[in-house]
């Protein structure tokens, strides 16, 4: 620029930011959260715990799994004496269909699931599968409790 040009007319670098923009898509965003986080469902976690039963039920099934993936089905009665479980080998095929003759219609007799620590989640998961879409309502695991 030639010395000749006044001083107002010369053009100044814009060194300031303008700030409203930036606060007007902050309170969109902000407003656009506010909206949206009730619809959002929170999620519920029922952990189960772990405790001693009030009285043990009368009749229990046990589903055991060792480590050859051996499937035995144990059926004990709070009436009878210990040591008289009825005891049958099963397949992944038949257990299910066991499992319902042993109890007998009555869908509160509960179905507990043992299994040898080494084998895969996966077993566990299948059997307890099979017998939900059975129909088995209350299937269980066996835990040992730590020392």
């Amino acid at each position: 620029m030639s010395s000749s040009t006044p001083r107002s007319m010369r053009r100044r670098t814009m060194s300031d930011i303008n700030m409203v923009p930036f606060i007007d898509v902050m309170l969109v965003l902000l407003i656009i959260f506010m909206v949206t986080a009730p619809l959002m469902a929170p999620s519920v976690i029922d952990i189960p715990t772990v405790g001693k039963a009030s009285a043990a039920p009368e009749q229990v099934i046990t589903v055991e799994i060792d480590k050859k993936l051996k499937l035995m089905v144990k059926s004990r009665s709070a009436s009878h004496a210990p040591g008289t479980d009825v005891k049958q080998a099963a397949t992944m095929d038949n257990v299910a269909a066991m499992t319902l003759q042993l109890q007998a219609g009555n869908a509160a007799t509960p179905v507990v699931i043992s299994a040898d620590k080494q084998i895969a989640y996966e077993n566990v998961v299948k059997l307890m599968d099979s017998l939900q879409r059975a129909g088995v309502q209350r299937v269980g695991l066996s835990v040992q409790l730590s020392e």
